[in-house]
């Protein structure tokens, strides 16, 4: 939605345009047209490489986008193309930032620029999607330039800034540029762009390097092994660069307001002429305290406003002058420094103050609204009412507290969500035998017995109809006997079943992020079994361990699932594979089929879809050679039961890797009536061969051709709305691709099924 573009004062045109903060920063980056974004999706900054992968879709920039196989893994991309002289980009939030925090220091440490999108967020634990500055102040002493845009205007306009003060040849820094997530990221405000492109690039002018890791006839060194004395020098010449900053930013936000006709400062002050008491606060309740003031202004009280639009380098001449008459100040920060009596921003601003002979300001540290908790006008009034008192009196009562919380009661305890399932009532159905030629078999798997045994996981989640990781999941446990212990992955079926203070889960369940779950899992193992030799658990306890993945678990998280895999721990490992990253508005997984359309892998008349095969999970653990790995699907019921109870066995004696698909109606764009024929038709194209590996001997347990079922991928792909441009005729190039590999990969099984050997 844009009017139109108006030129005045001799500027450049600009065009009024209604996005959101995460839709203009992606706008500011197709007008910069970056070389690289290396990325990875998380909520709520997901959308930038969205409507990034949508307008490449439609060919209006040409940047090249890499997935990470998490957020370090991006961040390590990006790092790698700065050192390749070109311009790089990247945007995450909260956990996302701090896996990728090792790569921080290492890219402003060399000195190479690039721009990081932070839409704020809390950090788990336990798990918080919404927005508050716990991650960006966790960030601030990592070497970078820090800036803080307020809305979505500022956004746009931060993007534009951010590349000419890092690029600057004094700099040569990384640069963030942070916002509130879903306060500022996802609400859709009107915002000034320029009307041509090329406006911002010349405002920026052509990338330059200082060295290039893919200049062959300059070779060069980067990132050597330093000692001292050079390791200190070296950081003097990094913190001389972010102190030079402090005037390349003044620098550049004056070219800005000449060229927009927006003026920055770097610290906002809001009726602070003649201000007794004052608010310091960041970013978007900034703007809503400004009412507050204004409120007791007309009480004729003497308050005023302090917001910062840097905070790295922190803006010290500017805080100190604007806090020169202030007799009382609160500093609200929606982050706590634990144990460091105050967040961050009272921490600096104190220390700021300390240096000014006389200061008569006191200081009040507040913290507030952490977790994405609701900021209203009356809450600003209450933090300025106090800095009046603090005026006044000349005393802070109180220097440090949280605002806004609630004690709770202490006599309160949940009641309990489920009587323990007993040993006897998950036991004594299914039983699993070894034949005279070392075969197991499993006896007892009859549908109709095994609906008495209870499910471990409860009616009243909060999934999506038709969702198929609880009708899976379900139907896997049937086949598990007595006591177990399950650990789910960040995903839709953590989310869905544990919104606080309730559970879906009638048995113990653990949660850890996707990147560490397998790890988290095998220190319960082994502690269990520790416990055990030490005598403070009975011997002869037997509890089955389970991990469950998906939502593109197995990309962030493959690593410490092979480490567990290759330590041989007794567990199983369980994925349901959806095929996407469904739990954040399905985003390209690398276990995305070829051409498929995602949020990040875009169908249109430049992309179609993704642009790789997918990710055989199945045999990346069979190569681990663990005892035992199949895939099931919910088409094939009494199978999946059959190898659940295999899978169990064999993780008496190492780690059993299970791969389920799994629906997901909301993501493949189909009626959740059709999961059954979906799920058939992916296995009878022969996408998802059913079959399992045992000690390294592979047997396909359904065999479509032999059955005469055998289909081509179309059968499949017809039904899903996420597939359906492949039928078109400019996707036949991707299509032939894709029934290839599949028809490759299945020759190859049967291959194996054959010959004991492969």
């Amino acid at each position: 939605m844009a009017q139109t573009a108006k030129k005045q004062s001799g500027r450049p045109a600009q065009t009024m345009v209604v996005q959101s903060g995460n839709e203009i920063a992606a706008t500011a980056a197709k007008q910069i047209n970056y070389h690289v974004m290396g990325y990875y999706p998380i909520t709520p900054s997901t959308e930038v490489a969205e409507t990034l992968d949508t307008m490449k879709a439609e060919g209006e920039h040409t940047i090249r986008m890499i997935p990470g196989d998490g957020e370090h893994g991006a961040a390590g991309i990006c790092f790698g193309a700065s050192t390749a002289g070109g311009r790089v980009f990247n945007a995450t939030s909260a956990n996302g930032l701090l896996f990728a925090f090792e790569q921080l220091p290492v890219q402003s440490g060399e000195r190479f620029p690039m721009v990081f999108n932070i839409v704020t967020r809390a950090v788990s634990g336990p798990l918080d999607i919404r927005g508050d500055h716990s991650d960006i102040m966790l960030a601030m002493n990592t070497g970078w330039i820090a800036l803080m845009a307020a809305d979505a205007q500022a956004v746009y306009d931060m993007n534009v800034m951010a590349p000419k003060i890092g690029e600057e040849m004094s700099v040569r820094l990384p640069v963030f540029v942070a916002y509130d997530g879903f306060f500022t990221s996802h609400q859709k405000r009107r915002v000034e762009i320029f009307a041509d492109d090329q406006v911002v690039r010349d405002f920026l002018g052509p990338f330059v390097p200082t060295v290039s890791s893919v200049d062959p006839r300059t070779p060069v060194t980067i990132g050597p092994y330093m000692n001292d004395p050079d390791q200190i020098n070296n950081k003097k010449q990094q913190s001389d660069a972010i102190v030079r900053s402090y005037d390349v930013i003044r620098k550049v936000f004056a070219e800005y307001e000449e060229l927009s006709g927006r003026r920055y400062d770097l610290v906002e002050c809001y009726r602070m002429e003649d201000a007794e008491a004052a608010l310091f606060i960041l970013n978007s309740a900034a703007e809503t305290a400004k009412e507050a003031v204004d409120a007791l202004r007309k009480e004729g009280r003497k308050v005023g406003l302090i917001r910062p639009n840097v905070i790295r380098p922190f803006p010290i001449e500017e805080v100190r002058a604007a806090l020169k008459n202030v007799k009382g100040l609160v500093v609200a920060d929606r982050q706590d420094n634990f144990g460091g009596w105050g967040g961050a921003m009272a921490i600096e601003v104190k220390a700021a103050l300390q240096g000014v002979k006389g200061n008569a300001t006191q200081v009040a540290a507040r913290v507030f609204g952490t977790g994405g908790k609701e900021f209203f006008v009356e809450d600003a009034a209450a933090m300025l009412r106090e800095a009046l008192e603090i005026a006044k009196t000349g005393t802070v009562k109180v220097p440090y507290a949280y605002f806004g919380v609630n004690p709770g009661d202490p006599s309160f305890h949940p009641a309990k969500a489920f009587a323990p399932i007993t040993e006897a009532e998950a036991s004594g159905l299914l039983r699993v035998e070894t034949t005279a030629d070392g075969k197991m078999e499993v006896k007892g798997n009859i549908l109709r017995n095994l609906t008495e045994r209870p499910k471990r996981i409860s009616p009243g989640h909060g999934a999506c109809p038709g969702c198929g990781i609880f009708v899976n999941m379900n139907t896997f446990m049937k086949g598990i006997e007595g006591h177990a212990v399950i650990l789910f992955h960040t995903g839709c079926g953590m989310v869905v079943t544990t919104g606080y203070p309730y559970t879906a889960h009638k048995i113990t369940y653990i949660h850890n992020l996707f990147q560490n779950g397998a790890a988290t899992l095998s220190g319960v193992v082994e502690m269990f079994e520790e416990r055990k030799v030490r005598g403070e658990i009975p011997k002869d306890e037997k509890i089955t361990f389970i991990m469950v993945t998906g939502d593109g678990g197995h990309d962030i998280g493959m690593g410490p699932s092979i480490g567990a895999a290759m330590r041989g721990h007794r567990m199983i490992i369980c994925e349901y594979d959806n095929q996407g990253y469904q739990n954040t508005g399905s985003q390209l997984s690398f276990t995305v089929p070829l051409g498929q359309s995602t949020s990040t892998s875009s169908y249109g008349p430049y992309q179609h879809g993704k642009s790789t095969h997918h990710k055989d999970t199945a045999q990346i653990f069979a190569a681990c050679h663990v005892p035992y790995v199949c895939t099931v699907a919910e088409s094939n019921p009494r199978d999946m039961i059959r190898k659940a109870a295999k899978a169990q066995k064999y993780s008496d004696g190492g780690l059993a890797f299970v791969k389920m698909i799994s629906m997901c109606p909301l993501a493949w764009k189909t009626e959740e009536r059709m999961s059954v024929p979906i799920i058939q038709a992916s296995v009878d194209c022969c996408f998802f061969p059913l079959y399992e590996v045992e000690h390294g001997v592979t047997t396909i347990n359904y065999d479509p051709e032999e059955k005469g079922k055998k289909v081509p991928v179309t059968e499949w792909l017809k039904h899903m709305g996420k597939t359906k441009h492949m039928l078109k005729p400019d996707c036949k190039s991707e299509l032939d691709r894709f029934q290839a590999e599949v028809d490759r990969r299945w020759v190859r099984l049967k291959e194996m099924h054959k010959n004991p050997l492969l």
